[in-house]
């Protein structure tokens, strides 16, 4: 206790000691906890959804998959602890030459004291890497830390969703089951560094098994991807070097979420990508009230024929 200078004993006085660890898979329930306390608080304050899980006594296995492969795959993972109880954390990828930040979270309460601003010098470093970049929530003090890091806001990316039916689109393209052969992951290679900058086999291998991916080719050659929603709300991702094929990705995409009984499909899509757009709101597709803003420190791609994977932490 400390004494006052009225004589009275009051209350001890605790300084808190916030230190910093790297991370491993074995923190991923701990990561995953902090990642859906502070989302909830973010869709709070924005007064709109902003995590298709809260909730969801079943939240950490639909996750665990995801949040488990970014942690066996990741270039950089921190957890801040104050007094050795988790209270934030950040992690980042490096997919060819590009590390993407996956996740900056920060526990409410905590926020704004310094610590998200330790963690991302620690997990989304300069030094080795051609490019950075990340897709972030609209929360203003995380868009001020990213621009103040040498990032822009490349564009914006809305959610469109709606109850999914049975759909049909003219294309001569030929769908088939995506196998991860060597000539097809070189080929999703030459897809993804048109559209994305970069390449990422990692991430294909995980897509292919966690959800039902198809190879779309006109003639002999690969020319598009996808992979069918696992679960209402999640897809992705879609990728068609000509954006006139995305129409017939993502009506196939509706096409197996109506199938499978999922009462909502949804993608999520830059408002750049003119393609998309067009053919989702010709369906009735809805606009989401959450938006994210990717964020790069250089132009990287094409993402005008590109449908992001869902839940939005990969590209």
């Amino acid at each position: 206790m400390i004494g006052d200078p009225f004589g009275q004993r009051t209350a001890p006085v605790r300084f808190a000691v916030i230190t910093y660890r790297p991370g491993s898979v074995a923190d991923s329930r701990i990561v995953f906890e902090i990642f859906e306390t502070a989302l909830d608080d973010l869709g709070h304050r924005m007064q709109a959804p902003s995590n298709s899980t809260a909730g969801d006594a079943s939240a950490w296995e639909q996750r665990r998959p995801l949040f488990e492969h970014l942690a066996r795959t990741a270039d950089h993972l921190w957890l801040a602890e104050d007094d050795g109880r988790p209270i934030g954390y950040a992690r980042s990828i490096l997919r060819d030459h590009v590390r993407e930040l996956t996740e900056l979270f920060v526990l409410p309460g905590l926020q704004s004291k310094g610590v998200g601003r330790e963690l991302l010098e620690r997990a989304f470093p300069v030094d080795g890497a051609e490019h950075r970049s990340l897709i972030a929530t609209p929360d203003v003090r995380a868009v001020a830390r990213y621009l103040r890091c040498g990032l822009a806001g490349r564009l914006s990316i809305y959610g469109f969703s709606r109850a999914p039916e049975a759909v049909q689109v003219s294309s001569d393209l030929r769908a088939e089951p995506l196998r991860l052969d060597e000539p097809t992951l070189a080929r999703l290679a030459t897809i993804d560094r048109a559209l994305l900058g970069y390449r990422r086999d990692v991430d294909h291998r995980w897509f292919a098994e966690h959800r039902h991916g198809q190879a779309y080719r006109r003639g002999a050659e690969i020319v598009a991807y996808g992979y069918a929603p696992p679960m209402p709300g999640w897809s992705g991702p879609y990728a068609a070097l000509d954006p006139s094929d995305l129409p017939r990705l993502l009506a196939d995409a509706e096409t197996e979420a109506h199938r499978a009984g999922h009462p909502e499909v949804s993608f999520d899509v830059a408002l750049t990508n003119r393609a998309a757009i067009d053919h989702l709101l010709g369906r009735g597709y809805q606009l989401q009230a959450f938006p994210m803003i990717f964020f790069a420190d250089a132009e990287l791609g094409q993402l005008d024929r590109y449908v992001f994977f869902s839940p939005c932490l990969l590209a």
